[in-house]
């Protein structure tokens, strides 16, 4: 049963691997057994480093990802420093926060960009080396907001209800063709995009409150679904949201 979840042989690339969720799923994808492609604006030099410490190649791919420009870059980086890319993790992603009715045009598009459309395009330029192997596994991030409104957060819960239904629409196409589109949707992780949540007393309070674990996720809670979604265990899972979210969304 082991030998479902072994990754070794495998390259993924994943997006925002510098800290945070990225960086988790990163670690946790090497400690499996692969070679890990750390995209991302900021050199993701502590992953790259800790994912050698499990033996692992390791190389950063730099690419500023608010615009699609670099996105077929990446791949055909990942390809050239590692020889190959079996596994696409699409995490990196941004957050604005205001008042809907003061939300700007500029905070809209610069999220949606990030989070939805290079999203889109990193998939397409997967896929087209994934397609001719004959096998991928692609896993998207998407949010607790991908089910829920939210609030003041409206560029980001539009983005990541977005990647909810790009998730399935791609796992439609490409599932017969030997690639599997999944996506998690982490709850409330203690990361620098909930750092405004953490420091406001009464939000934080009210927020554990309502998660049956009683704590704040880390990132390293990540992990074990993103090796599940990354792995042969999943063969026959396509086009499914995971919540890794202590039960926030069952209460």
């Amino acid at each position: 049963m082991a030998n479902m979840f072994d990754l070794t042989g495998k390259v993924a690339v994943v997006t925002g691997a510098n800290t945070g969720i990225g960086q988790g799923i990163a670690l946790a994808l090497a400690e499996a057994g692969a070679d890990i492609a750390a995209v991302g604006r900021t050199p993701a030099e502590d992953t790259v480093a800790r994912a050698r410490e499990f033996g692992r190649k390791a190389e950063i791919v730099s690419a500023d990802l608010s615009t699609i420009e670099p996105v077929a870059r990446v791949v055909a980086e990942a390809v050239e420093k590692l020889g190959g890319c079996d596994i696409l993790v699409n995490n990196a992603g941004i957050i604005r926060r205001n008042d809907s009715i003061d939300f700007t045009e500029e905070d809209w598009d610069a999220v949606v960009d990030t989070n939805m459309k290079s999203v889109f395009f990193l998939c397409q330029a997967a896929a087209r080396h994934m397609l001719k192997q004959g096998r991928g596994k692609i896993i998207n991030i998407a949010s607790l907001l991908s089910f829920q409104g939210g609030i003041r957060v409206p560029s980001y819960t539009a983005s990541k209800s977005g990647v909810a239904g790009l998730t399935k629409i791609l796992a439609n196409e490409w599932a017969a063709k030997g690639i599997n589109v999944n996506a998690i949707a982490p709850g409330y992780i203690a990361t620098n995009n909930t750092q405004a949540l953490r420091e406001d007393a009464d939000r934080s309070k009210s927020i554990l409150e309502r998660i049956p674990a009683g704590r704040w996720g880390d990132p390293k809670d990540m992990g074990g679904a993103a090796v599940f979604l990354a792995s042969n265990a999943s063969d026959y899972v396509d086009g499914h949201v995971l919540a890794v979210d202590g039960g926030w969304l069952a209460r």
